[in-house]
């Protein structure tokens, strides 16, 4: 049984997609899809740049978006198909477009704004995230509540819960770095701080979840085909409003992809196709549960393997 699986933010590097527009009608046309839907040349930012337009939230979120939806419809249109689907955070949308929960068109500008909002939601600089190497999920938890405990309840919780011994915090700048401090004595092998422009899925996101929650409320969108893994529970979401309010909560919730692997893997799932730019899931996978089987499509190289996986299960 295969499973597609969509990555999220901090996959994006310039150049993403463009072997793929250049090699394939299918993929060429999504991308033209995107630029028509957001009104300006997604596609040439995706392939050429500037990295740091690229970089910048709003249009980090749709460029991912089109390079995954690029790759779905491309091993689709080879005949691989999944029972399953997920996607890390951003990712989850993707996941949605490949189930039809909804359209690629709405996805896309649904993830603009939800960039936009996540953006606004905190001032640069007063948020910040750092992955805990080397500690378990009991002893992060612990360090975030010490440190918000001294800090006078300021925000810092688990966002990324990623693999076993790889776990994200996000939250107020200076509780994060306690945090850190106080995770490293714990226990944790490293601690280190990551370059984005807000804290994700922590509760200082809020404002975010309440703005991006009337613009999904307000979509078209249909049962998923297939159901899709949800970060915020684990837990494979078979119609169109749990799939809805699960992208809600998730704007604020911690990432629990740990979890939602091994459900694929209770579901039944023996191979995983990650679908878009780099290799992030596919590393985190392969931490998580070895006996799954991985390949990655972002190129025609990933597509060839992806066909030659399939030819071997068959």
């Amino acid at each position: 049984m295969i499973a597609f699986v969509f990555p999220g933010q901090g996959a994006q590097q310039v150049g993403m997609g463009q072997s793929l527009a250049h090699g394939f009608d299918v993929c060429r046309d999504t991308f033209a899809e995107a630029d028509d839907a957001l009104g300006e040349p997604l596609s040439t930012l995706c392939f050429a740049g500037p990295a740091d337009r690229l970089q910048l939230t709003e249009y980090t979120q749709p460029a991912i978006l089109a390079v995954s939806v690029a790759a779905c419809r491309l091993v689709t249109s080879h005949g691989i198909h999944a029972s399953f689907a997920a996607g890390h955070s951003l990712g989850e949308y993707a996941a949605h477009v490949a189930a039809g929960t909804l359209s690629f068109a709405d996805a896309l500008r649904t993830v603009r704004r939800r960039g936009q909002y996540m953006q606004e939601a905190v001032p640069v600089g007063a948020g910040a995230m750092s992955a805990i190497l080397g500690l378990d999920e009991a002893g992060v938890d612990a360090a975030c509540r010490a440190a918000s405990q001294e800090l006078g309840g300021r925000v810092v919780s688990p966002a990324n819960l990623n693999a076993p011994g790889q776990i994200v915090i996000a939250g107020h700048t200076d509780a994060v770095t306690r945090a850190g401090e106080l995770a490293r004595a714990g226990g944790a092998k490293r601690v280190i701080p990551l370059a984005v422009s807000a804290p994700f899925h922590c509760a200082l996101m809020k404002p975010a979840e309440e703005r991006l929650a009337t613009d999904l409320r307000g979509l078209t969108v249909h049962d998923p085909s297939i159901p899709v893994v949800a970060n915020v529970d684990a837990v494979p979401k078979r119609t169109a409003r749990e799939s809805i309010e699960a992208l809600v909560r998730q704007v604020s919730a911690p990432v629990r992809w740990e979890e939602a692997v091994r459900r694929l893997a209770r579901e039944g799932v023996t191979r995983v196709v990650e679908l878009g730019p780099g290799t992030v899931l596919a590393g985190l996978i392969r931490k998580i549960d070895r006996s799954l089987s991985v390949v990655n499509v972002s190129d025609a190289a990933g597509l060839d393997a992806a066909l030659r996986a399939a030819a071997d299960r068959a």
